[in-house]
């Protein structure tokens, strides 16, 4: 990971635990000696809107924001969001995407196409059912740490790296679940 800045965007809805997540990242990077930089829009987080984060490390990062194309990873909770954010990756750039479906507020229906669409633009797109994790590990709002551990293939951290970050931002009732979690998401990417 030296030399280059690492670029990862998170995408989801509000009460997803985008945030959360976007901390534990920092921390495992923040721990690995690396500078960081984090920004996130959650105007509308409280219902059920948009929200993003774009966290960026490496050896110097001298902005928190991510411009269109060069997201190393974008990781989206949530498979409309996915498709709403894929030109932020840069060519050669890896999605993971939590099958889950969110119907937005406002709209009746979901949209069909979805998976039709992020095929065509983003071939090679990683899909997990993060929400079926995150039961298995114990709770369902462990889905943003389903898809931390589903992301962690794609960066230079050690699981101590990444345990230490999540037991430093998760309640201490939850760190074996939120850890359990993790777990299930490195290897739902693994399998």
């Amino acid at each position: 990971m030296a030399g280059k800045t690492k670029n990862v965007f998170i995408a989801g809805v509000g009460g997803q635990g985008i945030i959360l997540a976007s901390e534990i990242l920092s921390d495992a990077a923040l721990a690995k000696g690396l500078d960081v930089k984090k920004s996130e829009v959650h105007g509308m987080a409280q219902r059920g809107g948009s929200v993003v984060s774009h966290v960026r490390f490496g050896e110097e990062v001298h902005s928190p924001v991510i411009t269109a194309g060069e997201a190393d990873l974008l990781v989206s909770f949530e498979k409309m969001e996915a498709l709403r954010w894929v030109q932020a990756v840069a060519p050669g750039g890896k999605i993971i995407v939590n099958t889950q479906e969110i119907v937005p507020s406002g709209q009746e229906v979901y949209p069909k196409d979805i998976d039709s669409q992020m095929d065509e633009r983003a071939p090679g797109t990683i899909r997990i059912d993060a929400l079926k994790l995150a039961k298995e590990a114990g709770h369902i709002r462990a889905v943003n740490v389903v898809m931390l551990g589903a992301m962690s293939h794609f960066l230079d951290f050690t699981m101590d790296e990444w345990r230490a970050a999540i037991e430093s931002r998760v309640p201490k009732k939850t760190v074996e679940i939120n850890v359990k979690a993790f777990e299930l998401g490195r290897s739902a990417v693994a399998a």
